[in-house]
């Protein structure tokens, strides 16, 4: 035997030892990779948010990554996958509130802004530093050396450059909006941030009085006394002769003037195909009114009250007191047609758990309907110098091919996200982020980079929405604003792998804000996998008892289980039905490599060193396991290059279970007591080990760089570097 393997294969054991190895070698970094003219490839992390730990999505996305990149890399690619972590503002300050109010009893307003700022940046350490710990632990060939924080000061750098150059091209500006706000949060959120619950609610029909020629509906009555108008369709034959008048009405308490009016967004078959517009309070009829010039009148304040303008009936209320109200006062006189029962959504955000109310809000905002010269290009169909406006821009780079979404199908879910998207709210009510860099003094304004030199200037007290520096992620990374070599050697990006569930938080404003600031795509493939779902394709949650931690999962089969587990059956953009017996199951794959391994190095003869030349067969079974080892490794090779990743971890699996260990194995036990034979078996045997771990070192690096360490080749360097298999 060439080397001593023990008998079984304990992972903790192993783990450890094998990563300081990979990252005392230095091969994580592309400047020190052993590979010469074979080109560059270059991918970013998706940054962990820092409010904890990873889960099992996390889990995924960097095991998908690490194949890619650990592939590139033995195809002799000089590979940068460049880590990071995301300071995910609202969510972080969430967390820390609630922690100190639990702790306390004391909100940020008690501690003032700079002690407040100084326990997020102590908790966001903390998470920081669990996460890259966990990072580690998967196997994660990802180079610290660049190492990125969305909060840092290069970051921070490179957010108020772009936002002073899109305020300099009049892409950024500061305008009265209809906004999603947060009452419990006390700040704007985006849609994307937004998540709705579905619930029973009242369908109600009625006019707003006796001599009003038109009935309406709405699941919100109390809104109504804030109406300025009602559409109906151009179309609608049965509203006509009601076009262009306007009526006077005392409405619940208050004094409303309501004009009949005709647009498209009334859809006839919906309730009386007419509907009451609120502009202060629906972002949809705000832009009717926008049409129509329209009055603006707000009748719920920041914390969901209905305020003066409400009328003496329902001010000082709650909405769903008011609510009530409203609609007993529509029975008392005898206006209410109809009530039906209803399944509405309820929006909330995503991080507070609070009822979104639209509100119109002085905020700051990215205009993406506006035309601008895009001066730089280096996109294809896009000149330099060009007039185009961000939309047409984030659409023509996927519509023309230079971007290109695995599974293809999200094409459509994108295109349809860019038609309908409006201008970006990038202002939020919060402490922790990047600080708007715009300072005022009377009745003056100054944008930079760096604030103005007088102290008479008081700065913005919003900070930036998270996604506005995660939008620059790709090359603010690489050194932008700067020129560096990064830059120009790594950018594009070659890949962006992530959850299909993000396409519009972040990937989405990656190609807006790549697109501005360096007139080029930030990644030529788009990547989407799907969500992690229980054996019974529910969602995975604490609350319902069937989360599975990833990192108990590793040290208790070992991560090349975990990894494995979770890459056999995932197919790009589909969910991922995953159970703990799944994962012991790829355990004793890991255990059919190594059983595997110490079979063939203890029949192999310690003096024997092969290269990475095919031995010549001299049997029928020799020819057989070669032929399927070529044919094994092309169809490996050809999956990974069109990220079916899945279907080559399973066909590794087939050719090392069933083609090598269950016939040639066999075979070989005869043909190694047969002199004739036994050398070029033992050689074989070596030659198909070999190539088996190089093909499944991505997949599981572990165990594969630990077997490979004892094999008797000459010029062996680390598996983590050697050469794909021809």
């Amino acid at each position: 035997m060439s080397k001593e393997i023990v008998k079984t294969y304990e992972p903790k054991a192993v783990e450890s030892k094998i990563y300081k190895i990979w990252e005392d070698s230095g091969f994580f970094n592309p400047d020190n990779s052993p590979a010469k003219n074979g080109g560059s490839f270059s991918m970013v992390l998706p940054p962990p948010n820092v409010t904890g730990v990873l889960h099992l999505g996390h889990a995924l996305t960097v095991t998908i990554e690490d194949i890619i990149i650990r592939h590139q890399r033995m195809l002799g690619k000089k590979t940068l996958w460049l880590p990071g972590t995301d300071h995910a503002a609202i969510a972080t300050q969430s967390k820390v509130e609630e922690l100190i109010l639990k702790k306390e009893g004391k909100n940020r307003h008690d501690l003032g802004r700079e002690e407040f700022l100084k326990r997020v940046d102590d908790y966001a350490q903390q998470s920081h530093d669990a996460i890259i710990t966990q990072l580690k632990h998967m196997g994660t060939s990802l180079d610290w050396s660049r190492e990125a924080f969305t909060l840092d000061s290069h970051r921070n750098l490179a957010v108020k450059t772009a936002f002073k150059n899109m305020y300099a091209d009049g892409l950024i500006y500061r305008g009265h909006r209809v906004i999603n706000w947060d009452p419990k949060g006390q700040t704007t959120v985006s849609d994307e941030e937004i998540v709705y619950e579905e619930t029973q609610g009242k369908f109600y029909t009625f006019r707003y009085s006796k001599d009003f020629p038109i009935a309406i509906s709405t699941t919100r009555p109390e809104t109504k006394v804030g109406d300025t108008a009602v559409a109906v369709h151009p179309d609608d034959e049965r509203y006509k002769q009601f076009i262009n008048k306007e009526y006077e009405i005392d409405f619940a308490g208050s004094k409303i003037k309501v004009r009949i009016i005709a647009d498209s967004a009334a859809d006839p078959t919906l309730g009386t195909g007419a509907v009451g517009v609120t502009p202060a309070h629906s972002i949809i009829d705000w832009e009717i009114a926008q049409r129509n010039n329209l009055a603006l009148i707000q009748v719920i304040d920041e914390y969901g009250r209905m305020n003066e303008n409400a009328g003496t009936l329902i001010a000082g209320k709650k909405t769903k007191e008011a609510r009530e109200i409203v609609i007993q006062w529509l029975k008392d006189n005898d206006l209410l047609e109809k009530e039906e029962d209803v399944q509405i959504n309820i929006a909330r955000a995503q991080r507070s758990n609070g009822i979104i109310e639209p509100l119109p809000k002085l905020q700051w905002f990215v205009a993406v309907d506006k035309e601008f010269i895009l001066k730089e290009s280096k996109i294809e169909g896009i000149a330099s110098g060009s007039k185009i406006t961000l939309k047409r821009m984030m659409r023509h780079v996927v519509e023309s091919g230079q971007i290109n979404i695995i599974p293809d199908h999200f094409s459509k879910t994108y295109f349809h996200w860019i038609d309908n998207l409006r201008d970006w709210c990038i202002s939020r009510q919060i402490w922790y982020g990047h600080r708007i860099p715009v300072w005022y003094r009377d009745h003056e304004i100054y944008v930079g980079v760096d604030a103005p030199a007088s102290q008479d200037w008081q700065q913005d007290s919003d900070t930036l929405d998270t996604w506005f520096s995660s939008g620059l992620w790709t090359f603010s990374t690489l050194g932008w604003p700067n020129k560096t070599e990064d830059l120009s050697k790594f950018h594009p990006t070659d890949v962006l792998e992530t959850g299909y569930d993000i396409l519009f938080f972040w990937v989405a404003r990656m190609i807006l804000m790549t697109g501005y600031c360096l007139g080029e795509i930030p990644f030529k493939t788009i990547y989407l996998h799907g969500l992690i779902r229980d054996k019974d394709r529910q969602k995975m949650s604490k609350s319902k008892g069937n989360a599975i931690d990833p990192i108990e999962m590793a040290d208790r089969y070992g991560t090349d289980a975990l990894r494995f587990a979770l890459i056999f059956s995932t197919a790009a953009g589909n969910d991922i039905p995953l159970a703990e017996d799944k994962i012991k199951g790829m355990k004793h794959f890991a255990n059919k490599i190594w059983n595997i391994s110490r079979f063939i190095l203890t029949n192999t003869d310690s003096e024997l060193l092969i290269t990475d030349e095919q031995p010549k067969p001299t049997t029928a079974p020799d020819a057989a396991i070669l032929e399927s080892l070529n044919a094994t490794t092309k169809s490996v090779s050809d999956s990974l290059e069109r990220f079916m990743l899945h279907q080559a971890a399973q066909e590794i699996y087939q050719f090392a279970w069933y083609k090598l260990a269950d016939i040639y194995i066999e075979a070989s036990k005869a043909q190694i007591l047969d002199s004739r034979t036994k050398i070029n078996t033992q050689k074989i045997l070596i030659y198909c080990l070999a190539n088996l771990l190089k093909l499944l070192h991505p997949f599981m690096p572990f165990i594969t760089e630990e077997i490979y360490s004892s094999l008797p080749i000459t010029n062996k360097k680390l598996l983590l570097v050697e050469n794909w298999p021809a």
